[in-house]
């Protein structure tokens, strides 16, 4: 008997026009991409066209272009042009049109500002949907390399060398220059354009030593504001028991760059970091907090800080601006990086309960740390007593280890699975900008899974 094959025929034309709905499925990520999208209000960019010139794509398609590339792991606009001619979903979300790379790049970098909205629309349809409802989240960070090298970092102490050096050099390329005889010039030598080279050196370098002197000034200024508290702290314990306060008298703050005080000569908004993998990285702290039940990406702004102490107030301050038609954030469950008294206060003002861990658990804790209820705490008006007595009691427990099975798979989804670890953006704001993107196309994900 003859084998039986199907027949794959590319010469056959189609009887029938292709209709593009008939390209994924319906309860594919693209069609799904699509909907969320027809659903969105995108005036705000749709007025941002004057309408001269040669026509534009629509917003809505660049818009769902963009989420569904960051959803799928696609970030370079190259890569993006590219799969909506190889990728049959990219097509159907393209709608069969084909922007070029600088479409792409151009239409993200113009409109990350008005994306952000587009977040919290986001977030009330998964509320329509009833996939959330806001009540419990957790808040954490996690560092992202930037779109810079660390060994392009320069430092206050090897920019003043450098600095010295190039003068130096200049001095002796115009010694050269007014000498008549040109004889002892090397061979390919050519002054003037050695001369531009340096002098456009010593440009970069000249920012450089400022927005280093910026930063030292601005450091100064909150050590010594500290300082101040700290001698007036003392003072005043002196005065209320009158005895002197042990230890040494803190010393006051030096103005001026410390010699190891540096900035990032391709990105200088971005900072020098601890990574998890040890070492250090040119990065920013990408700060999310997740629906405790739905694990969706609430809140979510980018740091210039290595530490998490700081980013307690503006989580909370953007999770207390949210529609009220989403609900109302009642608990907050932060790690250790978050803990100190003021966060502890800023929540508690804003009628958050706070889950702040005060210190590292040990592993392997033994039963009787398990499974017994601590002593019953007596009444006190000292909100972080308050606290660690609550994260000792079984239901405080139960509620704090529900932290890590919910924010850190949400840093783990959008590092591993999308693959998002660098920025392809340069500078504070639109950093922040491609972060919104990044948590709005991993919302969207979430969605079409829950859904």
């Amino acid at each position: 008997m003859e084998p039986r094959f199907k027949d794959t025929d590319r010469h056959t034309l189609f009887l029938m026009p292709p209709s593009l709905d008939d390209w994924v499925p319906e309860d594919h990520l693209a069609q799904f991409v699509v909907d969320i999208v027809s659903g969105l209000d995108l005036s705000a960019i749709r007025n941002a066209y004057a309408g001269r010139g040669s026509e534009a794509y629509p917003p809505s398609m660049m818009t769902a272009l963009l989420f569904y590339a960051y959803a799928s792991g696609v970030f370079s606009s190259r890569k993006i042009e590219q799969a909506t001619y190889d990728s049959v979903a990219f097509r159907y979300v393209a709608a069969n049109s084909h922007p070029d790379h600088d479409t792409i790049a151009r239409f993200r970098k113009r409109f990350l500002k008005e994306l952000k909205a587009v977040f919290t629309q986001i977030l009330l349809i998964a509320h329509g949907m009833k996939l959330m409802k806001l009540g419990s989240v957790s808040l954490d960070g996690t560092k992202i390399k930037a779109n810079a090298s660390k060994h392009h970092a320069l430092s206050w102490q090897h920019a003043c060398k450098l600095e010295k050096q190039l003068k130096g050099e200049i001095e002796g390329l115009l010694r050269k220059a007014q000498r008549a005889d040109k004889q002892d010039l090397p061979e390919g030598m050519n002054i003037p354009k050695e001369l531009a080279r340096r002098e456009s050196r010593l440009e970069a370098i000249a920012a450089a030593k400022a927005e280093i002197e910026r930063r030292a000034e601005e450091r100064f200024c909150k050590e010594q504001e500290a300082h101040r508290a700290k001698l007036a702290a003392r003072e005043a314990k002196e005065k209320s028991t009158g005895k002197k306060p042990r230890g040494r008298t803190p010393k006051p703050p030096e103005p001026g760059p410390k010699s190891k005080d540096q900035v990032n000569l391709t990105d200088s908004e971005s900072r020098i970091m601890p990574s998890s993998s040890g070492g250090f990285e040119q990065s920013y702290n990408a700060q999310a907090a997740v629906d405790v039940d739905s694990m969706l990406i609430v809140e979510s702004h980018i740091s210039q800080q290595s530490n998490d102490k700081l980013e307690m107030a503006p989580a909370v301050e953007n999770l207390c601006s949210l529609p009220d038609s989403l609900g109302v954030v009642d608990t907050l469950l932060a790690d250790t990086g978050y803990f100190s008294q003021k966060n502890v206060q800023e929540c508690n003002g804003k009628s958050i309960v706070p889950y702040i861990a005060s210190e590292r658990e040990q592993h392997n804790a033994s039963p009787e740390d398990r499974f017994t209820e601590p002593e019953p705490l007596l009444t006190s008006g000292d909100p972080v007593a308050e606290m660690k007595h609550r994260l000792k009691t079984l239901v405080g427990k139960a509620i704090y280890a529900k932290r890590k099975s919910t924010i850190e798979p949400v840093f783990g989804i959008i590092k591993a699975v999308m693959g998002f670890r660098q920025f392809l953006l340069r500078g504070l704001e639109l950093v922040a900008g491609e972060w919104d993107l990044v948590c709005i196309a991993y919302n969207i994900k979430r969605m079409y899974a829950l859904s």
